[in-house]
C-alpha cells in the first residue's frame, strides 16, 4: 500500500501531462525470451526499438504486459562472410511486425521489411540489423493506425462491460483493480467519458478510504506517545492523506494538535495542492498511475506468439 501510494502521490504532484501529439493506447511491446530468432542480449534492444516505434508514431503505451501487444518475428534471408581481417558476417533478414490481441491470438495489423546487419559475430550482426529497424515510414504509420483502430473498436464494444466491472469491484473496496480496468479505456473510445467519470468517482472512494485508514493509525500513534516520537510516528500516516479526501479536515485538526504540542521538534507539513495546477488533470493522471501500479504488480499472463509464425508462412 505504501509503495503504491508513493507512486500515486508522485503522479498527483506532477504538473506535466503527456504531450498533446502523443495519445495513450493500452498496448505493450513484447519480444519472446525463448525465440530462436533473438540471440542473447537482443531482447532488451528489440523492446527498446519497438517502444521507440510507438513513440515516434504518436503512441504512449503500457509499461507492463497487457492484452494487446506490438511484437516482431524475423526470417533470415541471405548470409555472407566477408574476408578480413577481421572477417565479418553480413546478413539480410526480413522483420515482420504485428499488433495482436495476445489473449485471443488475433492479428490486428502486420507489416514487413528487410534489414541488413554487419558484425564480427552472428550476434553482433543481428544487433546491428536491429539498430537499422525503420521506425517512421508510411508503411509503419499505416500499420500502427490499423492496429490502433482495432484496439479502439475492441473498447467500443467492451467498454460498457468494463465500467460495470470496475463499479462492482469498487463496491467491494477493490479500488486499485477497479481503477485499472477503467483506466485502460483509451480517449478515442466512445466510452471514454463514462470511464473517466467512473474512474474519478472510484478514485475519490479510494483516497477517502485511504484517509480513514491512515487517520485512525495516526491518532493511535499519537495517543500512544504524545511527544516527538509519537509525532514522527503519526506523521508517517498523515503524509498519506491527500487534500481532497473527505477526512482531510479532521487530519488537519490532528496535525494542529500535534504541532501545538511538539512545536519545532516536528518538521512535518500536511500535503497541499500546488497553486495554478489544474486539479482534474492531476486526478486523471493520478488515476492512470494507480492503474499502472496495479498492472505492474500482477503476474504476467503467459504470452505465446508461435501462432504468428504459421500466420506468416
Amino acid at each position: 500500500m505504501r509503495k503504491l501510494f508513493s507512486i500515486f502521490v508522485a503522479a498527483l504532484m506532477s504538473a506535466t501531462m503527456m504531450a498533446a501529439e502523443t495519445q495513450y493506447l493500452p498496448i505493450s511491446v513484447y519480444a519472446a525470451d525463448d525465440s530462436e530468432s533473438f540471440p542473447q542480449g537482443a531482447k532488451a534492444m528489440i523492446e527498446n526499438k519497438l517502444t521507440q516505434l510507438l513513440t515516434r508514431n504518436g503512441i504512449a503505451g503500457l509499461d507492463y504486459m497487457g492484452q494487446f501487444i506490438l511484437t516482431v518475428t524475423t526470417t533470415p534471408l541471405d548470409k555472407d562472410v566477408i574476408p578480413g581481417p577481421p572477417a565479418k558476417i553480413a546478413e539480410k533478414m526480413e522483420m515482420n511486425l504485428y499488433i495482436v490481441d495476445a489473449y485471443a491470438k488475433t492479428i490486428f495489423s502486420s507489416t514487413s521489411f528487410t534489414v541488413k546487419g554487419l558484425g564480427e559475430t552472428e550476434n553482433k550482426c543481428y544487433l546491428n540489423a536491429i539498430s537499422r529497424m525503420p521506425l517512421q515510414t508510411p508503411a509503419i504509420a499505416k500499420f500502427v493506425e490499423e492496429g490502433k483502430t482495432k484496439i479502439i473498436e475492441y473498447y467500443d464494444h467492451e467498454g460498457e462491460m468494463l465500467i460495470k466491472k470496475a463499479q462492482t469491484l469498487a463496491a467491494q473496496k477493490q479500488y486499485e483493480e477497479a481503477i485499472y480496468w477503467v483506466s485502460l479505456i483509451p480517449q478515442q473510445s466512445k466510452h471514454y467519458d463514462a470511464a473517466l467519470k467512473a474512474g474519478i468517482d472510484i478514485y475519490h472512494m479510494y483516497i477517502d478510504n485511504l484517509c480513514n485508514i491512515n487517520l485512525a493509525k495516526a491518532r493511535a500513534a499519537w495517543a500512544a506517545q504524545q511527544n516527538s516520537d509519537g509525532a514522527a510516528a503519526a506523521g508517517e500516516f498523515l503524509t498519506n492523506i491527500l487534500p481532497d479526501a473527505k477526512c482531510y479536515g479532521e487530519a488537519m485538526e490532528l496535525y494542529k494538535e500535534i504541532k501545538g504540542k511538539v512545536l519545532d521538534d516536528w518538521k512535518f507539513e500536511m500535503k497541499m495542492y500546488q497553486d495554478g495546477i489544474d486539479l482534474q488533470s492531476q486526478q486523471i493522471d493520478a488515476m492512470r498511475q494507480i492503474g499502472v501500479a496495479y498492472g505492474n504488480h500482477q503476474p504476467n499472463k503467459e504470452i505465446n506468439i508461435e501462432f504468428l509464425r504459421s500466420a506468416h508462412y
